[in-house]
Parts: structure tokens; sequence; C-alpha cells
């Protein structure tokens, strides 16, 4: 496929994805029908719709409209890419440009426009982060870095680096966790490497490394993943030597890959239904990284953003606290419980641990901690709550 001709099925894509269909769906759609396209091609034309999804209301004012055509204007325009070398009537390229598209489009306004943000959220995401609120927007714009977890379970770090290299991946320590690499180089080639198939390294963004790192653990813990989704955490809890991991979500299915996973990685897991949940007795330890607007993430999952309306938000409010009023019952009396989440927004962190304390005079803080995509991965927020003995 020509560059062009990429240009026109992102248009094609993002009118379908417009018009209401899902992002993955739409993209698989697309490559099921166009056998003719190569792995470079499905890999540019994937970069140009999410790079849109990020910055559609800015590339919107770009582009002179919110179409699919007009928004790959808009990204030709911010990229520095003349639209007049895309847009040129060629075999598969889009239709040359009108004068009007020409003479359309303008510098996005200050504020949510230009934050690539609805209005209804803006005042929420400034008001959490200050004056970092327009630099951390403008991070979000773009596209996130690639994080391994090194099981240090299995091996070290240096060592996964080494084996990755050989590979032709190229990662750096990253300083948030001290099991976090950055991959430089070779982010495409990490599912079909050895390291990965034997279970050494997991993708894992640093942030949420971060976060099960900075917990407690201790040999002979009973610790439980109350909200375990994927199992990411809970294999992270579990490469931590002597510590007996516990898995549960009130959607069993969402943990389906967990024990493969768990094989994979030689690590003991123990999958808990809800049913199951309620004879296990109580744990040393609870995480619950509790369901959020995913803020902290929507430069992997920016149709997240666009999805999120005022009534979902205050639902979610809800299902929050009512997650930290469950899940810490299943603490024992001299342990703790932490709750995460992968927002960036204060109402969703502190605000829910307050609400959650002002309610419950047994309980106390011990510590929490935020990070941003400003930190260099994803927004993430953790609290360690104990009982007051």
């Amino acid at each position: 496929m020509t560059p062009a001709a990429r240009v026109q099925t992102a248009i094609t894509i993002l009118d379908e994805i417009g018009a209401g269909g899902p992002v993955e769906k739409a993209l698989t759609g697309w490559a099921r029908r166009s056998r003719y396209a190569g792995s470079k091609d499905r890999a540019a034309v994937r970069d140009h719709v999410f790079d849109v999804i990020r910055q559609r209301r800015s590339l919107a004012a770009l582009g002179g409209g919110d179409s699919g055509r007009h928004l790959m204007i808009g990204l030709c325009r911010r990229t520095g890419v003349s639209p007049e070398d895309m847009f040129n009537a060629a075999p598969h390229a889009p239709a040359e440009l009108s004068d009007a598209e020409r003479a359309g489009g303008r510098a996005p306004l200050d504020g949510p426009e230009a934050a690539d943000l609805p209005d209804w959220l803006w005042p929420e995401f400034s008001a959490s982060l200050g004056d970092k609120a327009a630099k951390a927007a403008q991070v979000m714009q773009t596209r996130a870095p690639v994080y391994l977890r090194v099981n240090v379970a299995r091996t070290s770090r240096e060592r996964a680096i080494e084996k990755l290299a050989a590979e032709g991946i190229d990662c750096s320590p990253h300083p948030m966790a001290s099991t976090a690499l950055e991959v430089v180089e070779g982010a495409r080639r990490v599912h079909q490497s050895e390291a990965y198939k034997s279970g050494l390294i997991e993708l894992q963004d640093a942030a949420s490394q971060a976060v099960v790192e900075s917990l407690p653990l201790e040999p002979g813990m009973r610790v439980l993943d109350y909200c375990a989704g994927g199992g990411g955490k809970a294999l992270a809890l579990a490469a931590h030597a002597g510590v007996d991991v516990f898995a549960h979500d009130i959607a069993p299915k969402r943990m389906r890959d967990l024990p493969e996973r768990a094989s994979r990685a030689k690590a003991k897991v123990t999958v808990l239904s809800p049913g199951e949940l309620d004879q296990a007795g109580k744990f040393d330890l609870v995480l619950a990284d509790a369901p959020c607007s995913g803020s902290g993430s929507w430069r992997r999952a920016p149709a997240g953003k666009w999805q999120l309306t005022p009534a979902r938000f205050e639902e979610l409010l809800e299902t929050q606290l009512q997650v930290i009023e469950k899940a810490s019952q299943f603490t024992c009396a001299d342990g703790a419980f932490a709750y995460a989440t992968c927002s960036s927004l204060s109402a969703e962190n502190s605000g829910r641990v307050n609400a959650f304390l002002d309610k419950n005079s047994g309980w106390e803080l011990g510590f929490s901690q935020a990070w941003t995509v400003l930190d260099g991965a994803d927004g993430f927020f953790v609290a360690l709550l104990s009982r007051v003995l």
C-alpha cells in the first residue's frame, strides 16, 4: 500500500468508528477483508486510527470537520505532512482537496479542545492535575511506551535485557519499578519472543508494577487480588517468594487466560469464583484495582475518554465505593487493604478513599501514592488502609 492508500483506509475505518462501530471491530474487519495488506500496512493504518482517536477534537479543528477525511487532513497538518501529497486522487488514494478544505481548519482553542477532552470532563481533569493538566493532556495525545515486567522469580532484569536484545528487542530499565523495562526498539516482536513465551517477561505498564511494588509483601502472606481482570497484578504478586496469591473477579470470564499465563510464568495463583471467595477465609492483604474511568491509560485505550459520560462517571464513583466496602471485608484483623485505580482523577482516587474513611471509623490511611503520565508511564493511584486496632 502507498502512504496515500493507507490514509484512505484510515478514513474509511474512522468513518465506521464515527458511526458507532467499536474500534477493534472496525480494524479487525478491515484486516480480514484486506488480505493484500502486509504487516507494515496494517501497523501503519492502526497507528493512523489510534493517533486520530487520541487527538480527535484538536484534529477536527485543524482539519475543519469531524469526518474521517477531515480528521486525517488534521493529522497531516499536525505531523507536518502536506495534505496535498496524500490527497492526490491517485489509485486507492483520497480525492484531491477542495478549495474549502485547503482554506479550512484552525488552531485548537485552549482548554478541552486543545487537550482533547470532553468539555464536561475538563474541570475535573484540570482540578485533579492542577498546573500540570495541560502538559499531561499533551502527553496523552501521544502513543504510550511499551513496558515489560521482568518475572524476577525466574530471572534478573539484567539477564532479561540480554535475552531480549538477542531477539532484536532493545530495552532499558525504567526507574518506576525494579521489575520494569521500557521497550526502546522492537516492540512488535515481544509476543513472538522466547522470553515472552517462556514466561520470563510480561507486558505490564510500569506504574502498574509500581503499585504492586509499593505493597508490604512478606513471605507467608495470603494475598487476594479482588478485581483481578486479566491477572497482571496477580502474576506480579506471585513473583514474590513465599506469597500465596488468590485471584477473584466479579466477572470470572475476565480471568480465563490467567491459568495459562500463570503456567507460562511458573507462578502459583489460585483462581476463585465469587462463590469460592466467600469460603476462602480472610487475607493478610487485599488489593482492589477497582473499575474506573481508565483516564490514566487513555493513551492505550483512547476511545474510553469519548465514551465516558457524566452519568457513567457517577456510576463508577458509586461502584468504587461499593468495591472498597466489599473487598475490605476480606482483610483479616491485622491485615491491610489496598485500593488502586488506573485513573488520574482525584474523585476516583483520594475522593473515594476519603468517602470510605468518613463512613468507616475502624480504618485508617497508611499511605497513598499517585502517578501521572508525566512520570513516564500510565496514570495510577494506590492507597493502603489498615484496621484501627
